[in-house]
């Protein structure tokens, strides 16, 4: 059995299990769109990835707190109409190393800011989900809208420890600042997964990097 330095692992969803790029950009469009806003570059869109959308609604659109929660309703009825598993991709190796680190017996859950029925009607999708022992991401309605990294990690804590995991060395996996910061508030380690949406400047406070799945799971299992 591999041995590990952790004894759960925490994983972000998109940008790190999950590529839903396909689907994001044309909805975010359409919601800057319904507003009459000019259209960000491919660049500036692929910002909006990752952090809570209700914050960037605020933060790159220039929104009030009660705009952003009426563009978030807008985007995510988007999202329901589409299917939450249209139009994503699995990111090549990611499943490989879920069920390796199954195999030897560490818990696992998710810790994403994306709505948790989006979790897990991905993760259902491509029969990804019997490798989680907890899943955890942003709570649905209008309440999940402030939902932030650190609320879902903590989430996440709660619900492996409910299920009798040991989360005295957990691991995050991701690959935004946001994934940083919020494990930071519970002093958890970070493996920053290159394949995803960051910035290579937004790994500086991560403490591993993994160029691959093949590298992540060396990290992970040894």
């Amino acid at each position: 059995m591999p041995l590990s330095p952790y004894t759960c692992v925490l994983w972000d969803v998109d940008g790190t299990i999950a590529d839903a790029s396909a689907g994001i950009l044309p909805r975010l469009r359409q919601v800057f769109a319904s507003y009459g806003l000019g259209e960000p570059d491919a660049e500036e869109l692929a910002l909006w990835i990752g952090p809570p959308m209700f914050e960037s609604f605020q933060q790159r659109a220039g929104m009030d707190a009660a705009q952003a929660e009426d563009a978030v309703a807008r985007y995510r009825a988007l999202a329901a109409a589409d299917g939450y598993a249209a139009s994503v991709a699995i990111y090549p190796g990611v499943p490989e190393v879920l069920r390796a680190v199954q195999t030897a017996g560490i818990p696992q859950s998710t810790a994403s800011t994306k709505p948790e029925n989006q979790v897990r009607a991905i993760l259902e999708h491509y029969g990804l989900i019997d490798g989680f022992t907890a899943i955890s991401g942003a709570r649905t309605g209008t309440a999940g809208m402030t939902d932030g990294k650190a609320f879902v990690i903590g989430r996440a804590l709660e619900r492996l420890g409910a299920a009798g995991a040991d989360t005295s060395r957990p691991v995050l996996i991701g690959d935004r600042h946001h994934d940083i910061d919020g494990a930071a508030a519970y002093g958890i380690p970070v493996i920053f997964a290159e394949w995803g949406f960051g910035d290579p400047d937004e790994a500086s406070g991560a403490d591993f990097r993994a160029a691959d799945a093949a590298a992540l799971q060396s990290l992970l299992l040894g």
